[in-house]
């Protein structure tokens, strides 16, 4: 069941002093904006008094810069900082997978995913938590396809393929979504571990649009916020394509 963005600004503050917080972001060869963003975005939490903060750092055999070696410097300002290497990876999203096992193992009751290369605003953090809270909601999934949201500083070829999916998997799928394509989400536990014995089968970006699809499945009370997104790290190629065609048939087939 999806719920409307409701007007923040007319309600009493948000108290997350019950609340133990996992994020989650698999890394890459960020070496030059990792610590501009692993900063702006604890420091963003912080202030909010979550019971415990934990910030899960993957990296797998794909980064071969210095990436591990700066989170690794910054542990003493940061000790919400927890570095986990994955040599055993061998797709995007067994990165994704190793870090929501990683927050629920740790007792995180919510679990935000966001991408490193601050192409996530750590400014946009804040109204997803507020609005899971005061709508005791399952899930928050980010929007660039709404009013207030917007993709920046990126090739005109990837908006169409991100909006052209989204397009695609509400026809077929018979979700409402606006963006069926974006990362940026905030999950209860409880819904992450029922979203995730679905079965994530994709190895590429499609696995956002297979959980997107299994939240609604789940009749998971959810809402949409209008996010930035800025300048894609990665292209999606032939292979992440052909990827997203096989689990959107497969997913097709099985409603």
């Amino acid at each position: 069941m999806a719920f409307e963005k409701s007007d923040m600004h007319l309600k009493a503050p948000v108290d997350f002093s019950i609340i133990d917080l996992g994020i989650v972001c698999p890394m890459a060869n960020e070496e030059d904006s990792v610590f501009d963003f692993v900063a702006g975005t604890l420091n963003t939490c912080r202030p909010l008094g979550f019971r415990s903060l934990s910030f899960f750092a993957i990296l797998d055999r794909v980064s071969t810069d210095r990436t591990r070696d700066i989170l690794s410097s910054m542990r003493r300002d940061f000790p919400e900082l927890n570095i986990i290497y994955a040599p055993e990876n061998r797709c995007v999203v067994d990165a994704y997978l190793r870090g929501y096992r990683e927050a629920l193992t740790s007792g995180s009751q919510w679990v935000l995913e966001i991408d490193a290369g601050l192409s996530h605003r750590s400014e946009d953090i804040p109204p997803f938590l507020v609005e899971m809270s005061r709508n005791d909601l399952d899930c928050v999934f980010a929007t660039r396809f709404s009013h207030g949201g917007s993709i920046e500083q990126s090739t005109f070829s990837r908006f169409l393929i991100s909006k052209g999916g989204t397009l695609l998997a509400n026809l077929l799928l018979r979700t409402r979504l606006h963006d069926m394509t974006s990362g940026f989400q905030l999950f209860k536990a409880g819904a992450l571990k029922k979203i995730l014995a679905q079965g994530i089968f994709s190895q590429g970006p499609f696995f956002q649009t297979e959980m997107k699809v299994y939240a609604h499945r789940l009749n998971m009370r959810f809402a949409e916020l209008p996010i930035v997104y800025r300048f894609a790290s990665h292209q999606v190629g032939r292979r992440a394509l052909s990827d997203a065609i096989r689990q959107l048939w497969r997913l097709y087939r099985r409603h």
